[in-house]
């Protein structure tokens, strides 16, 4: 059982005894020991069951790359942008949900392959001998550990348990939950490797990897987790860029298994490639997009003029028609054509003017080089467009930043506006080009009136027709540019390392972390515990507490009696607890004196409760006083509970009490002890009136007659905080000792005492402190030179004649003994 020891409460101090402090926790030692054993023990236990934890990285850069056959002779001109900003968006694109969830579902990361480890189940991605390919549109069991125990090489079986009487199912084409009914127990059922299950719960097929090993009796686990709950701790995949190199981008992460981030490492940054290069290919995308539409309707439109001119040429002379119709008829193709490339930029404009005003997506707007506009400004700008409206609309999975948005639509507002201004000077300037144009081909219109009927019908529809093919073959050249220039296309993210298993890479756990911890809460714990008992402890716990509740003297310590006697002075005389009563017979001597008491001295030993060690305290000063040669009686006036009797083995049945009722004589209660020069008077039969029987006249008689026999009267009261009998006897004796226990006497009866002390109950009274354990101070009796080294063998070697140390096995022992305290 835990004892308190010696504690001091900081009431009334000025200052704080920091080294005494530490002494007193010191003096917990055992508990500290135990404690940091446990909890080295607890972190040794997790350390040895935490799965190694291992880093990854891939190191990617970032830089713009032109297509190797684009040059200035290409018509179809593209503008892929700068490099800006593009390092912080492919970081934000590589944390971003929509381009994790790309991956994840790419690698099918939401399906959980395990193994039994040592301690618990691991991660076994890579290490399992086969994969399952499921069906996406129907539910899977979800997050259920799905057994599966290979019987052969081609036959596997499968186990799971089912504890209630229905399960989740998770359909990962769409991510959707529903529940489906199963019976409760284990479900077992075999396959063939290669076999379509279909069950309620259950739909896959089990293939065997190429190389896979020996695997037969091996047993593995199946897990399908949440997608969206995957794709979260893919999130937070590390992205640094480097501060010497800004196009340099290191990814990391850190897992359990290797290969799982190996793999995720590399797809992750194939699948920001392509993203990447779709991207950076929109605007030839747009473009192939809107040339394939508009030749549809010219296709329609030159068959119609193909039919139109073999209807002509039927049953005609082309050649006697042609004659000089040819050559107005290429002057007019020629003046046809420009006006229609005119008429493509104007269309092209107002189509794009009205975009602008119309529309916030501008993602996919064509190229102005498919009207034949090659002016840069209008190029860059709705290539610039374009970028923007792309990257906004990847941000929207990935931030939720309202400032970010804004900073891109006030980007897209400016450029607008430019756009806007752009268009309206190229319109004017297109306006004039198309009235000039316009007017020659009236002119050359008059001219072709003028000849044959037939002439002019075959000018009119081979204008139509050249028109139309012309048209037609310029578009077909623009989409094969387009499509080479997209063809061609190169990434702006290059890999410069790849994530590789090349080994090593262990970053975990931490065991030294936990051990600090153990370390920490091993210290924590028991001082928190003797700090509890500290506080809620309201006894005396040293001298100091006494000499701070009163100014009445302490004239001695009795150290913690180790025996099963109570007479520990007469049976071993050179103890260091011997010692202390016989410093204690000196100060009483020394207080006789300075009262010039005469003659006989009479002792009264009291104390606040029972169990503080009155009668311990009363008969080893008797003692001392006896082994002087001094002739001494103790008597037993603890009339309702009397204990002394049974430390000298002798009857109760005659005493104090028959003495007081006049049944005998004062020879007649007075019994000789095996003590030389000491006697003893015991309490006798407990009386109904015990207060009332002190009282009396017979009490006065009895001391009188016994000053005139004895040099040593002991008088052992009972405790003055419980009954009044010790006050009716304080006048009777010359010196009053209170006994304190230590850890047992409340402080509020120190209070008691100086009242009493005040108001003259008591009259030359002192304090002996009992039970002291000298293991949280400097010494016994610190301060007042004597008892210093109770117990112990640090001073009394030579001196004393305690016992040899005890072995730990006997120690162990006494904290189970009765505590020799009465």
């Amino acid at each position: 059982m835990l004892d308190i020891k010696d504690f001091s409460i900081f009431e009334a101090d000025s200052g704080f005894d920091f080294k005494g402090f530490l002494i007193k926790i010191g003096s917990y030692w055992r508990w500290f020991i135990l404690s940091l054993a446990i909890t080295f023990t607890i972190a040794y236990q997790v350390n040895i069951r935490k799965e190694k934890i291992y880093a990854m990285e891939s190191l990617i850069s970032v830089k713009e790359e032109s297509n190797p056959l684009f040059t200035s002779t290409t018509s179809l001109v593209f503008n892929w942008g700068g490099t800006s900003d593009q390092v912080q968006t492919v970081a934000t694109t590589l944390q971003s949900r929509s381009h994790n969830e790309l991956v994840v579902d790419k690698l099918q990361y939401y399906i959980g392959y395990l193994a039994q480890g040592k301690y618990n189940l691991v991660d076994a991605y890579g290490a399992v001998p086969f994969y399952v390919n499921i069906d996406k549109s129907k539910g899977q069991l979800a997050g259920t550990l799905i057994g599966i125990k290979f019987l052969s090489e081609s036959e596997y079986e499968i186990r799971i348990p089912f504890a209630g009487n229905s399960v989740s199912l998770i359909t990962y084409a769409d991510n959707s939950y529903s529940n489906t009914a199963v019976a409760p127990g284990n479900f077992i059922k075999r396959y063939k490797v290669g076999a379509l299950v279909r069950l309620p719960f259950l739909n896959w097929k089990l293939q065997i990897k190429d190389n896979p090993g020996f695997y037969k009796g091996n047993e593995y686990f199946v897990q399908f987790n949440d997608f969206d709950g995957t794709v979260s701790g893919y999130r937070g995949i590390n992205v640094k860029s480097d501060d010497k190199g800004g196009s340099i981008i290191t990814l990391g992460m850190q897992g359990t298994n290797k290969a799982r981030m190996v793999e995720y490492l590399n797809s992750t940054v194939q699948m920001l490639i392509k993203r990447q290069l779709d991207g950076k290919n929109q605007f030839a995308t747009n473009t192939i997009q809107f040339i394939d539409s508009t030749l549809v309707a010219m296709e329609s439109q030159l068959k119609e003029t193909t039919n139109e001119l073999k209807n002509f040429r039927k049953d005609k002379n082309i050649y006697n028609i042609e004659g000089d119709g040819s050559k107005f008829s290429d002057k007019a193709l020629e003046y046809d054509v420009k006006k229609d490339e005119i008429s493509r930029k104007i269309a092209y404009y107002n189509s794009l003017k009205s975009y602008l005003k119309s529309s916030d997506d501008y993602a996919k707007l064509p190229a102005p080089s498919v009207a034949g506009i090659e002016d840069p400004n209008i190029v860059v700008n709705v290539s610039k467009l374009i970028s923007l409206s792309t990257q906004r609309s990847e941000l929207a999975y990935a931030v939720k930043s309202e400032k970010i948005f804004r900073d891109f639509d006030n980007q897209m507002e400016a450029v607008k506006k430019v756009l806007l201004e752009n268009i309206a000077t190229a319109k004017s300037s297109l306006q004039f080009d198309l009235a000039m144009v316009t007017s020659k081909i009236n002119e050359t219109e008059s001219t072709i009136k003028q000849l044959p009927e037939d002439q002019q019908e075959l000018i009119k529809i081979k204008r139509k027709y050249d028109l139309s093919d012309n048209i037609y073959s310029t578009f077909l050249q623009k989409r094969s540019e387009a499509d080479i220039v997209k063809a061609a296309s190169l990434s702006d993210i290059h890999f410069i390392d790849p994530a590789k298993d090349i080994g090593g890479g262990l970053i975990g756990p931490k065991t030294s972390v936990n051990y600090v911890l153990a370390l920490f809460l091993g210290l924590l714990i028991p001082l928190l515990f003797v700090f509890a008992i500290f506080f809620i402890n309201n006894s005396i716990q040293n001298t100091e507490d006494i000499n701070k509740l009163t100014k009445i003297p302490l004239i001695g310590v009795i150290g913690l009696s180790k025996d099963n006697t109570n007479l520990a002075v007469f049976e071993k005389p050179k103890s260091a607890l011997s010692e202390s009563f016989r410093a204690i017979r000196s100060s009483l001597q020394f207080l006789y004196k300075q009262q010039k008491v005469d003659g006989a001295k009479t002792l009264m030993i009291t104390s606040s409760v029972s169990g503080e060690g009155k009668t311990f305290c009363s008969l080893n000063i008797a003692t001392v006083f006896a082994l002087s040669e001094k002739k001494t009686v103790i008597i037993g006036l603890d009339l309702r509970k009397p204990k002394m009797f049974e430390e000298f083995n002798i009857s109760n049945e005659i005493g104090v009490v028959n003495y007081l009722i006049k049944q005998k004589t004062l020879e007649e209660i007075i019994i000789p002890t095996h003590i030389p020069f000491l006697d003893v008077i015991v309490s006798g039969p407990i009386p109904p009136n015990p207060a009332e029987m002190i009282m009396s006249d017979g009490m006065k008689e009895m001391i009188e007659e016994l000053k005139r026999t004895y040099d040593y009267i002991i008088l052992d009261t009972p405790p003055v905080g419980l009954v009044s009998d010790a006050l009716e006897l304080a006048q009777y004796c010359d010196v009053t000792l209170y006994i304190v226990r230590q850890n047992f006497t409340k402080k509020d009866m120190i209070t008691l005492l100086n009242n009493r002390v005040k108001r003259g109950e008591l009259n030359n009274t002192s304090i002996i402190l009992n039970g002291f354990q000298n293991k949280a101070k400097y010494g016994a009796g610190y301060g007042y030179g004597y008892g210093y080294g109770y117990g112990s063998t640090t001073y009394s070697n030579g001196y004393n004649d305690d016992d040899k140390p005890k072995s730990i096995f006997e120690k162990i022992m006494g904290q189970f003994r009765r505590k020799q305290i009465r």
